[in-house]
């Protein structure tokens, strides 16, 4: 049973310590504040800049925020791909001869001991 509390004070001091530093990011932008700017180009890409005591300085890249450069940031539609008849390779040789049916439908019938019909 000791087990079973140690474990149990183990996750109450893990959530406590995750609501601790969870507080302490929430709390940072109030206690020191910056600047902070959203800068568009035209390719669709976004800039943070954050006015620090050392001058501007970059964030990186953020997702779309504005809907202005969200279309130009959007991906190129997918087209669906078209299906081509490939000629298969043996479709000369599968292709049935007009002559051929006409002599199997006249031909004479097998003989006694010959091998059954299928037909």
């Amino acid at each position: 049973m000791s087990i079973l509390r140690r474990i149990t004070l183990l996750h109450r001091c893990v959530l406590a310590w995750f609501l601790l530093s969870l507080g302490v990011a929430v709390a940072a932008p109030i206690v020191h504040p910056q600047a902070m700017e959203l800068v568009c180009s035209t390719a669709g890409m976004i800039k943070v800049i954050v006015q620090t005591d050392d001058g501007a300085q970059e964030l990186g890249t953020v997702g779309t925020d504005c809907p202005l450069c969200l279309l130009a940031g959007a991906p190129p539609p997918t087209l669906a791909p078209m299906k081509i008849a490939a000629p298969l390779p043996l479709a000369r040789a599968v292709q049935s001869i007009p002559a051929a049916r006409i002599a199997a439908a006249t031909a004479a019938p097998l003989p006694a001991r010959g091998p059954p019909s299928l037909s």
